[in-house]
């Protein structure tokens, strides 16, 4: 039999661009959701210490304040607001998975849009940053890499996580599909402008969403869980009192939706879309074994003599650094077997 357990989606808002007080109201929410019996619980994009909206509203001429707070406010993989969410997963004997605007350790303004999971002994299971940030969000993070394509094999089974636009990309999709995952986690922003709401065909991204994350599920057949992120009344006000014109492009913005799927790409009970709440799911990991008879694109729905797919793993550095090698030998006879002048300069070996 495979695992059974009770899952906890956080449909919530940060505290805006406070990493501090996101990582308390974090803890706070984990709590709340272990005592009402799940077994593991997943955050939105970003979480900490917010999705940067702002980049969507104005010109990035306008916006250097907004970056650089930003980037204070992300954080190290080995930072304190990290620790605090592993010791509380430790503690509780709790998944987490939690999205981070992480902090470059080379470069005070380098940041990538990344995700964690966190096992139920705090350990770290898999760090993935966003492979390609999406149209404005490029002008905040930078990209990624592969190495966090995985799918880790846990207790309450086989788990994997894309964050928002990879949810489109086919390729990080299959990467999860080949590594037998049972339970896919995806992370989104709380609203996307993509145009003003005046003009008309903006971005829907809760329907945008729906499409993408019932699509992986039909296809890979796994359980999903799709949590999204709150734009609540602070963070609103504050970008209005910038920019009063920001208020018609924000209220006039769809929101995003929280909420489960099984293995055939259904809705699992309701959603929760404007106010904040934990979403909460029963998995029975078993219901993904019937839907593989009818495609099993990582089985005998296939052709691997015809396709093949190679994947970089290898985690990206902005240098390798050789330390501690031996000096060469040098060779400093007046005669030796090379045959020297006296004087002459010594042969390196």
């Amino acid at each position: 039999m495979l695992p059974h357990f009770k899952a906890a989606a956080i449909h919530a808002a940060p505290v805006f661009l406070d990493k501090a007080a996101t990582t308390k109201k974090a803890i706070s929410l984990i709590r709340e959701a272990v005592a009402a019996g799940a077994e593991l619980v997943a955050f939105p994009e970003t979480y900490i210490p917010a999705f940067p909206v702002w980049a969507a509203l104005w010109a990035p001429i306008d916006n250097h304040d907004l970056f650089v707070r930003m980037a204070d406010q992300s954080v190290l993989i080995d930072g304190p607001e990290v620790k605090a969410i592993r010791d509380e997963a430790r503690r509780l004997g709790v998944v987490v998975s939690i999205g981070i605007s992480e902090k470059s350790p080379a470069s005070v303004g380098g940041i990538w849009n990344s995700n964690l999971l966190i096992g139920e002994d705090g350990e770290i299971l898999n760090h993935h940053r966003k492979l390609v940030p999406t149209f404005y969000e490029k002008l905040i993070w930078s990209v990624g890499d592969g190495a966090g394509l995985r799918v880790v094999d846990t207790r309450l089974g086989k788990i994997g996580q894309l964050i928002c636009g990879e949810n489109t990309n086919p390729l990080a999709r299959y990467a999860l599909m080949a590594q037998g995952e049972q339970f896919h986690i995806s992370s989104w922003p709380p609203v996307w402008p993509t145009r003003r709401p005046a003009e008309g065909g903006n971005y829907h991204i809760a329907a945008a969403t729906r499409i993408r994350a019932s699509a992986h599920c039909f296809e890979a057949k796994v359980f999903g869980l799709v949590t999204s992120g709150v734009l609540d009344k602070a963070a609103r006000d504050m970008l209005v009192a910038r920019d009063p014109s920001a208020a018609a492009v924000l209220d006039g913005t769809p929101r995003a939706a929280t909420f489960f799927l099984d293995p055939t790409g259904e809705q699992i009970g309701e959603a929760l879309c404007e106010d904040e709440g934990i979403l909460y799911a029963d998995i029975d990991l078993n219901r993904c074994v019937e839907p593989k008879q009818f495609h099993d694109v990582v089985g005998y729905y296939n052709r691997f003599d015809v396709f093949a797919v190679s994947i970089s793993r290898r985690r990206l550095s902005p240098a390798t650094f050789i330390d501690d090698l031996p000096l060469p030998a040098v060779v400093d006879d007046v005669e030796d077997k090379v045959g020297r002048a006296p004087n002459a300069a010594p042969v390196v070996l």
